[in-house]
């Protein structure tokens, strides 16, 4: 069984940017965007790139084990959603290629630990109206 609802799984596989939150030895948080997947076997977020190792949010995530991770867009005419996982990290020398064949083999895989959505198990996104559902849960 998923950590993630069939409609949260729908959306994450039709969406290819999303944001990786990481925090440095100081305690400065670092966000950038970046292509992922939906790992459906593992039920993990895939996160490559085209140098990912040598990256700042590569070594940020590994020094901490955990980061946050968001999938966000708009529909028309003001519609948010978005999907954010918390959770730890591990690095793993294979996948890019199945996220963009242009990308590096090397991936940061996120298990979730914590995942909130909004807009994606219903719509009831009217924040003119104080009309919010948000999802939230932790997870094992």
């Amino acid at each position: 069984m998923s950590r993630f609802t069939p409609a949260e799984i729908e959306y994450m596989q039709s969406q290819r940017l999303g944001r990786l939150a990481t925090v440095n030895e100081k305690g400065d948080l670092h966000v950038v965007p970046v292509g992922f997947r939906y790992n459906a076997d593992q039920d993990t977020i895939d996160i490559g790139g085209h140098y990912i190792v040598p990256s700042k949010k590569y070594r940020e995530a590994l020094r901490h084990g955990r980061v946050a991770f968001v999938i966000d867009d708009v529909l028309p005419p003001w519609k948010p959603r978005f999907v954010e996982v918390r959770g730890t990290v591990q690095a793993f020398p294979e996948g890019g290629k199945e996220i963009n064949p242009n990308f590096a083999p090397d991936i940061l895989r996120v298990t979730p630990t914590y995942i909130v959505s909004m807009g994606i198990n219903d719509d009831v996104v009217q924040p003119s109206q104080q009309r919010v559902n948000y999802y939230s849960r932790k997870v094992e």
